[in-house]
């Protein structure tokens, strides 16, 4: 089974590689842009020799563009890791946040309807937030983004549902790894550097180590391969939107500190604020811990407390 992986020189395109290692499906990495230096050492020190670090130029924005690999390379699976993420950026920036994260999106359902594939889309807890939940969110919820960031990722998931193509949209939170920019590499050189620091702890959430994450997605091409030899791919019964991130619940203030009690920054004085002390373009969810229940029980997928998967990606990262 030929499965294209686009954003493949991302946090969980690179995460993405690492499992594909030990895979005997046929993996093609795509990206519009170059993996850094850095990516590709840690790729390297992660999982060594033998793992796939070419990447095929491909921009996802143009259809015939897509049609053409897809066909090309025979195609069966899209896993989508491509996204415009720039939270607050984004504000200002609606036509390049749609065109990335709903248009772009449509033009791989419109491939793999025509192919009778699988489209595999990352989405966010974004595309809630503006109503105050008190209990974790499902995947049933009605989306209430807060911003153009959310709304136009749930504009999206509504594109794949509106072309139709066989689905399976997870859903995930606060996404870290050793890859790239995130939130945990940034309070590893701030509890590092700084005297103090101040974190809001008034959201909530789970962080999401981006190789879990990885792990899952396996798990899901694994069954659609199930459901291919079977016969039954061009009606695949789990299409749906799923919810992932690792188990439990934290605040950006307790996930700050673990990080620095984990790391040895003990020097950095830590404390809590709220959100309003930090004015931002677009308000955050306020709570978006996610319920998990539907993929555990459809998938058979065991998901990992937090704190061990952080504990996990920082023995490399130190």
């Amino acid at each position: 089974m030929n499965i294209l992986v686009t954003g493949a020189n991302g946090q969980l395109g690179n995460e993405l590689r690492r499992v594909a290692k030990g895979n005997p499906e046929k993996f093609i990495f795509t990206d519009v842009a170059d993996a850094s230096a850095e990516s590709i050492n840690m790729l390297r020190t992660l999982a060594g020799d033998g793992v796939n670090m070419g990447t095929q130029k491909l921009d996802i924005t143009d259809l015939e563009a897509v049609r053409k690999m897809v066909n090309e390379q025979g195609v069966k699976v899209i896993v989508n890791c491509a996204a415009y993420t720039n939270v607050d950026k984004a504000e200002e920036d609606y036509d390049l946040a749609e065109l990335l994260n709903a248009k772009a999106v449509e033009n791989l359902a419109i491939a793999m309807r025509e192919m009778e594939g699988l489209l595999v889309h990352i989405s966010t807890d974004y595309v809630f937030g503006g109503e105050p939940y008190n209990k974790p969110c499902t995947e049933e919820q009605q989306g209430t983004p807060t911003g153009v960031y959310g709304l136009t990722k749930l504009h999206g998931e509504q594109a794949i549902a509106r072309v139709g193509c066989q689905h399976v949209i997870i859903r995930t939170a606060w996404l870290y790894s050793e890859f790239g920019k995130n939130f945990v590499k940034t309070m590893l050189n701030l509890t590092s550097t700084k005297p103090q620091l101040k974190v809001v702890f008034d959201q909530v959430g789970t962080p999401t180590y981006a190789y879990d994450l990885a792990k899952a997605i396996e798990v899901v091409l694994d069954d659609f391969k199930y459901a291919t030899v079977h016969g039954e791919s061009s009606d695949y019964e789990k299409t749906g939107i799923y919810h992932f991130s690792n188990e439990g619940v934290t605040s950006w203030y307790d996930f700050t500190k673990l990080i620095a009690e984990l790391a040895g920054h003990f020097a950095c004085n830590i404390q809590p604020c709220h959100s309003e002390e930090f004015p931002s373009p677009v308000k955050r969810p306020a709570y978006s811990v996610l319920d998990k229940t539907k993929i555990k029980e459809t998938f058979g997928i065991q998901i990992p407390y937090w704190t061990e998967s952080l504990k996990k990606c920082l023995s490399t990262m130190l």
